[in-house]
């Protein structure tokens, strides 16, 4: 827990805690947010755009970010076979 009373949330890929840009979730040992990298997905640039923008941030590490969010997204739906 921090002094600000906000724990810090950590999981895999992402690193969510108040010291760091005011909480805003980044990849794990960076200071780059998570939503940039939905941001240039949302403008058409690749994943090789993205790396080549930030290069503290690897290509496991994004799709760690894109495993978890499909995970989320996708609780509670079951495949139909």
């Amino acid at each position: 827990m921090v002094e600000s009373g906000m724990p810090q949330i950590e999981h895999n890929s992402v690193e969510i805690d108040p010291e760091k840009l005011s909480g805003t979730p980044v990849f794990r040992g960076t200071r780059v947010p998570i939503q940039n990298l939905f941001d240039c997905i949302e403008t058409g640039e690749s994943i090789d755009d993205f790396l080549r923008q930030f290069p503290t941030v690897d290509r496991k590490q994004v799709m760690a970010v894109l495993e978890e969010s499909k995970e989320q997204l996708l609780v509670g739906y079951e495949v139909a076979a």
